[in-house]
């Protein structure tokens, strides 16, 4: 059974625990875990860039010239896409899905495997608490400055918490999450994961 550091807010290891083997000790597969960020990523995304078609363009309602006897080509609006100031033909649409279907056990596993990375890298920790009487950034900076974290470092929280949110959104390299909203991107995207000692057993309770 995997176990983790914990520590309290003065950076001092005050035990162990130990975590569910099902979610913290399963053995990694890269390419699925490679497929559940791409899929992430890809539902992540909107499509911003809209052009208009001949007929979303105003104007245009007037035939240029009659059809026969002028000797140019036939045409049958100024707003066709040949024209300056006419529609675009084959652009971008803003309603365009860029969306893909993900199996939820699979990315589940996934989820389950970069977090047990990180306990294998002992890269995953567990903190008593975050005092949170005083709401101040200082407090989170100093106490993340005495604990054996890399440059970045994800928190997670066993619930919201808009003042311990406060003390956190100001640092730059420090992200604080719930426990039902950890994402796979989130625990790649930071070097250390922190779970706040109440927040273990509130996770390993969703996903059991």
């Amino acid at each position: 059974m995997p176990k983790i550091s914990l520590y309290n807010t003065t950076g001092k290891a005050v035990g162990e625990m130990e975590l569910s083997d099902a979610i913290f000790g399963v053995k990694p597969n890269p390419a699925l875990v490679h497929e559940a960020v791409i899929a992430q990523r890809a539902n992540k995304r909107r499509s911003v860039a809209h052009t208009k078609t001949k007929g979303e363009v105003s104007g245009g309602g007037k035939k240029p010239w009659k059809q026969k006897g002028t000797g140019r080509a036939r045409q049958g609006s100024t707003r066709n896409p040949q024209w300056i100031g006419g529609g675009v033909a084959f652009g971008p649409r803003s309603e365009r899905n860029f969306s893909v279907k993900f199996n939820k056990k699979a990315k589940r596993a996934a989820l389950f495997m970069v977090l047990s990375d990180k306990v294998a890298n002992k890269q995953l920790l567990a903190i008593e608490s975050i005092p949170t009487e005083a709401p101040k950034t200082k407090t989170v900076a100093e106490m993340i400055k005495k604990l054996p974290v890399g440059r970045t470092t994800l928190i997670v929280s066993p619930a919201s918490n808009p003042m311990l949110m406060r003390m956190v959104r100001n640092l730059p390299n420090v992200k604080l999450v719930t426990a039902n909203s950890v994402s796979i991107e989130d625990v790649l995207g930071y070097r250390s994961v922190a779970f706040l000692k109440d927040a273990v057993g509130a996770f390993e309770k969703l996903y059991a």
